[in-house]
């Protein structure tokens, strides 16, 4: 069989790229070892008739222009207006309830301090400030760096003219916080620990940092500066109306077909060949796996030269967080809020508690107070439980892949009565409402998901893994190898339900003149 390109994995970045790819002319083929598309966006049943729409559940990230460019709402996509308000529970008193619309946060904000009501509203206006400009980072291919052409230069200056822009004072702001820890930058904002420790959650997820590690402002702004309205039904309806618009465009999506290895001769791609000893004949393979699994698994040896193949075992990808999903017979309620229900919630009430519960990782152990970041799907997709029932999915951050003495059943249940004895502090009903659990450890979603070190975003978001990632030589999706591309999550701008490394990866190849 021949065909124009091969995407390996039907995840939702895989399907974005096939799907641009095809809508170029190009006749293309998804392999995926699954028996189900989406990846970690693929709904799960794990307990009779309760379902979770993916491990990556948080869609605010998902970029428009790519939903209108392939005509996602004929294929029934829908974006909310906006995401629904953070409830961060407190062990003694209301908690919060925090909106992003600084107007709907303010009465919740005042309730603890006055002064930060107003900050968070300057606070919001700068996010809104910089926002252009850390989108455009995150919206275009990184600069190449490598490259001598006036493309190359060009790109830099266009960049360049952007954060000019910005006005000096916002432009020295970016420079200098940028490598900062968030607790150092949230501490110069506002005094409510609360509200502290409810912003800098999501900075910390798939890292290996906590708030006080160098850094996680940068990872705290990409995140602030791409979050919009997120879309109904979660990431399964997004993986949902990508495949129905790949195949639209005449993707053959091939189910239960795992690769075994990239086939390449002379420096150039030649195909793939499947586990059933199928070969696929292309000139253009565009894989959705993570690096390591693509550049060192998938492709032999022999065809990387050292020093890259040294640099692509060196990326990081050391995951660090576990997944833990309720099936619940009543609504989720919190001590602090008896009667009412959200359908996000984040644990963590100080900065040093957080940092408290990072601490464990170093030493390849896990915390016996996890963090944790709660969503209850099923308030909003009612059809995910039994009626009247819920499911909460439960991101915990804090989880070593290569935990001291490796993950054993016993070690998951520990893992998984800790989450539960968090959980229960703020809300202490949840242990006689619990139907089911699933505990998903690092390792579970390696095996599952074919993810190494089950890294949630296949590689750690630091610094020097944001821009140049996973590595300088194929930053911008290409690989050094002829007519090999990365379009997952490894490559820029990292992990997260966006479809931007897919997209992005797809106008690379289109616009690419074949070396010689």
């Amino acid at each position: 069989m021949k065909v124009d390109a091969v995407v390996i994995g039907a995840g939702h970045n895989g399907l974005t790229t096939a799907a641009l790819l095809a809508k170029s002319g190009r006749k293309i083929v998804v392999v995926e070892k699954r028996d189900k598309v989406g990846g970690l966006c693929a709904l799960e049943e794990f307990h009779p008739g309760f379902k979770v729409p993916g491990v990556h559940l948080d869609t605010s990230g998902v970029r428009r222009d790519v939903a209108e460019s392939l005509d996602l709402a004929r294929h029934g996509l829908a974006f909310v207006a906006e995401e629904p308000p953070v409830f961060a529970p407190a062990s003694d008193g209301p908690g919060l309830l925090l909106h992003r619309d600084p107007a709907k946060a303010d009465a919740e904000i005042r309730a603890h301090s006055a002064r930060d009501a107003k900050r968070y509203v300057e606070f919001r206006a700068f996010i809104g400030r910089v926002r252009g400009f850390i989108a455009r980072l995150l919206n275009e291919p990184p600069p190449d760096l490598n490259g001598t052409g006036a493309g190359e230069l060009w790109d830099l200056a266009r960049t360049a003219i952007a954060l000019r822009r910005l006005g000096a004072d916002d432009m020295l702001e970016i420079a200098r916080i940028a490598p900062t820890c968030v607790a150092d930058w949230l501490n110069g904002w506002f005094e409510c620990e609360l509200l502290k420790a409810a912003l800098a959650g999501p900075s910390l997820h798939g890292t290996f940092m906590g708030p006080w590690s160098s850094g996680t402002t940068a990872t705290s702004l990409l995140q602030e500066c791409v979050a919009s309205g997120g879309v109904r039904g979660g990431s399964a309806a997004l993986v949902t109306a990508l495949h129905a618009a790949a195949r639209a465009a005449g993707v053959d999506v091939r189910l239960g077909s795992a690769v075994e290895h990239i086939d390449v001769a002379g420096g150039r791609v030649k195909g793939v060949t499947l586990a059933s000893r199928e070969t696929i004949e292309c000139s253009i393979v565009a894989s959705s796996c993570d690096p390591k699994r693509t550049l060192l698994d998938l492709v032999a040896a022999t065809h990387l030269a050292p020093r890259f193949a040294m640099a692509m075992r060196n990326y990081r990808m050391r995951g660090t967080s576990a997944k833990v999903h309720l099936a619940l017979r009543r609504p989720l309620e919190f001590r602090a809020r008896p009667g009412q229900v959200f359908e996000i919630a984040r644990t963590g009430e100080t900065l040093d508690e957080l940092e408290r519960a990072f601490d464990p990782v170093k030493y390849r152990k896990f915390s016996s107070e996890p963090i944790l970041e709660i969503r209850v799907p099923s308030i909003s997709s009612p059809e995910l439980a039994p009626a009247g029932q819920h499911v909460a999915s439960i991101l915990v951050n804090g989880a070593p892949a290569e935990l001291e003495g490796g993950w054993t059943d016993a070690r998951r249940d520990e893992l998984g009565n800790a989450v539960v004895n968090a959980l229960a502090r703020y809300a202490p009903g949840v242990r006689e409402s619990i139907v089911a659990r699933e505990v998903l450890t690092p390792l579970d979603i390696e095996q599952r998901y074919g993810v190494t070190g089950g890294h949630i975003h296949h590689g750690e978001h630091a610094l020097d893994q944001l821009v140049m990632r996973p590595a300088p030589q194929c930053a911008r999706y290409a690989t050094p190898i002829e007519g090999l591309y990365l379009c997952g999550s490894g490559s820029h701008p990292g992990g997260g339900v966006t479809c931007a490394p897919g997209a992005l990866a797809a106008k690379t190849i289109i616009e690419r003149p074949a070396r010689p």
